[in-house]
């Protein structure tokens, strides 16, 4: 994730005689962050949300490949991260912390170069991340919501201006899947 900012124009007043008699610094503005993902086991389910390209169908119906078309620019998709924290546990109880990580919304899937030889391919998807989203909440189990360690939703949703959140929790992630999983949430949250 790199951030993507553009610096703002500092203004100086000078007078007459060129001496400096004002300056302000010019405001930086936050555009997002362009994002880079290198990615090990693909899947074209996984090109299919990353890119917005289709997936090509065997004679089962089953996805077996994908197109590479044009860039879909009106598509995106959330992204989850977790990153083990590797220290002490500060939560009584806990098994574990991760860094949490959350991209509501990312946008403008590109697939990368692609190298075909002897060793192993990996592909590199880019994007860059919008506000918004309407992530709210979310709608999966990303952080304790009671002494007891209990799993549930963010407490506090995630502003519509923002493009990325992050904390620390003792939640797990989930269990990595290969199947499409259906998204879940209340629009009204």
């Amino acid at each position: 994730m790199n951030n993507n900012s553009d610096d703002g124009e500092d203004i100086e007043y000078k007078a007459a005689n060129g001496r400096v008699c004002g300056f302000k610094r010019g405001c930086p503005t936050f555009r997002g962050f362009d994002v880079e993902l290198n990615i090990f086991s693909v899947s074209p389910e996984l090109i299919e949300i990353l890119t917005g390209n289709p997936v090509y169908l065997g004679w089962d119906g089953k996805p077996i490949g994908f197109d590479t078309c044009s860039i879909k620019c009106d598509t995106g998709f959330a992204l989850e991260l977790w990153a083990e924290v590797l220290a002490e546990e500060c939560a009584e109880g806990a098994e574990g912390q991760w860094i949490y990580f959350l991209l509501p919304w990312v946008t403008n899937g590109m697939l990368g170069d692609l190298e075909v030889g002897s060793e192993a391919v990996t592909m590199q998807v880019t994007g860059a991340t919008r506000a918004g989203g309407s992530w709210g909440v979310g709608p999966y189990d990303v952080q304790p919501i009671d002494a007891a360690n209990t799993p549930g939703k963010m407490l506090t949703p995630l502003d519509s201006s923002c493009h990325r959140r992050t904390f620390i929790t003792t939640v797990a992630p989930p269990e990595p899947g290969c199947d499409y999983v259906p998204v879940l949430c209340d629009a009204s949250v």
